[in-house]
């Protein structure tokens, strides 16, 4: 099975299509401390990360941030003292794809980098 890590987002549109049931469970393998949620019907990817201070707060937020650039995907983020909380979901469908995974297999691999 190829690492989420190593793969790609790419463009969604309003015709993209959602992961399947299966994918999710597959994929959900590979980031095990994320939960499936829903919010106003569509489900959503979500991990609240615990570090030590406001300022490995910032330096998460601003990693997942460039991250999001990079791949032309963009969470939600909720940065407080000693925690940041990244959700997933993609906008166009409204839905989760593949891409809500990749990044984040990504997030947890820049959290894996901040907080050895």
């Amino acid at each position: 099975m190829t690492s989420l890590t190593s793969e790609r987002c790419e463009a969604c549109r309003p015709d993209s299509i959602a992961v399947t049931l299966e994918e999710r469970q597959r994929f959900a393998a590979q980031i095990p401390q994320w939960s499936l949620i829903e919010i106003k019907g569509e489900p959503r990817l979500r991990r609240t990360y615990t570090v030590s201070d406001y300022q490995t707060s910032l330096a998460l937020t601003q990693r997942i941030g460039e991250l999001a650039i990079a791949e032309d995907h963009h969470p939600s983020i909720l940065t407080v003292w000693g925690k940041v909380t990244v959700t997933w979901w993609t906008h166009a469908i409204r839905d989760l794809h593949r891409n809500d995974f990749i990044m984040a297999a990504k997030c947890d691999e820049a959290y894996a980098q901040i907080i050895p």
